[in-house]
Parts: structure tokens; sequence; C-alpha cells
């Protein structure tokens, strides 16, 4: 069961098999799409040397959309474009990396089972946008970067 809180409160709490409710404020939300459409975002400005990112960060962001449980709730409402604007990769990558970590280390502690879901969506999101060809070094190493601030 999931529901939006009470009227207006920018809340959702989901009831799991083990009667846990788990509440995740707005800000908490909006970590976590900072985090997995970050994840895509950097990829993609990491393709533009050589791929097509318009095409991975469409497969990414699509991949994202089919998350289920809380984190496919809260996925559903994308951020907004300002939160993934940036001067420069290095820029975006000092929002996206952290927010990886604050987003793992937030969902662990209410449930590691959503924990595990978020690292999936993210990791599926990777592999849907890159799916099309080997990755180039440049793309490889963001997707080292982006996994080991997952697991951090």
């Amino acid at each position: 069961m999931t529901d939006t809180g009470s009227a207006g409160s920018g809340q959702i709490r989901t009831k799991e098999c083990t009667d846990m409710t788990i509440t995740l404020t707005e800000q908490d939300q909006s970590t976590l799409r900072l985090a997995a459409y970050g994840a895509v975002t950097l990829l993609a400005a990491a393709g533009a040397a050589g791929g097509s990112p318009h095409k991975m960060a469409t497969n990414g962001s699509i991949a994202l959309g089919a998350a289920t449980g809380l984190v496919g709730h809260v996925l559903a409402k994308h951020p907004k474009a300002k939160d993934l604007n940036g001067k420069s990769v290095a820029e975006i990558a000092d929002r996206v990396l952290p927010a990886l970590t604050a987003s793992m280390s937030l969902l662990k502690g209410h449930s590691p089972a959503e924990a595990d879901n978020f690292r999936g969506a993210v990791v599926t999101a990777i592999g849907a946008a890159t799916h099309r060809s080997e990755p180039s070094p440049v793309v490889a190493d963001m997707i080292t970067k982006i996994t080991k601030a997952l697991d951090a």
C-alpha cells in the first residue's frame, strides 16, 4: 500500500510485508531523484565524446521509470531540470555522487530491501543506457565512479 501522506505533505509512505512503514520527506525524495536521474545524466555527459548521449539519457531514464516499490513511486516524479544542470561534468558529479551515497544510507536506515531496490534501479539504468555498445573508457570510468558512490 502506498499513499501520499496527509494532504499536501509531500511525503510518501509505503507499507511493506514486515508491517514497517517508511516515510520519506520531500527532501529525501528529491535526493533520491537527483541521485538516480543524475547518474544517467553523468553517463550521458561522459558519453558525449563519441557516443550518443541523447539515446543514453533516454534509455537510462526509461529504465528508471520501470522501477517498482517505494523507489519506483519516488522516481515517477522527475527532478527539476535545474537540479541536473551544470557547467561541467565535474560540477554535476559534485552533486550527484554524494547524493547516490546519501540515498543508499537513507534507504538502508529505513529498509535494506528498498536500498537494494534503489541500487538495482540505478544499475539497471546504467545497463540500459549503455546496452547498445561497449562503453568507452570515459563511460566505463563514470560507471565505476557511480558504482563506488552507491557502495560507499
